[in-house]
């Protein structure tokens, strides 16, 4: 397994289930999880309070883009991974570089690619 034993990873995602399964995943490989933010402003309000090492950013949050997040992430030099069901062509412009998950994925991909991220 995975360690991330003391990150802070900001979780941002509006399906509850996923949420929780996220955040079980985390927690089980030793990270501090902030949120789950399930919308853009709950997410940027996270970031200002307790700016995160790395985040997991699911794309459409209620129909409402999280590219915002995204843009708020990349100006504080936070690394994150996008987990979507829409694949890599759904990045924001701007972000073409930024790893995908696919949903559904496993989580302990989900946690390599953020040990990834940390290095």
């Amino acid at each position: 397994m995975t360690r991330l034993t003391g990150r802070r990873i900001l979780v941002v995602e509006d399906e509850a289930l996923v949420a929780m399964l996220v955040e079980d995943a985390l927690l089980d490989a030793g990270a501090k999880v902030i949120g789950p933010a399930a919308t853009v402003a709950e997410a940027l309000g996270l970031i200002d309070q307790d700016l995160p090492d790395v985040a997991v950013l699911d794309l459409n949050l209620a129909g409402e883009t999280s590219t915002p997040v995204a843009d708020a992430l990349l100006a504080r030099g936070v690394p994150f991974v996008v987990a979507t069901g829409y694949g890599a062509e759904g990045l924001p412009p701007g972000h073409a570089g930024v790893p995908v998950l696919a949903k559904p994925y496993d989580p302990d991909d989900l946690t390599l690619a953020i040990s990834r991220l940390c290095r």
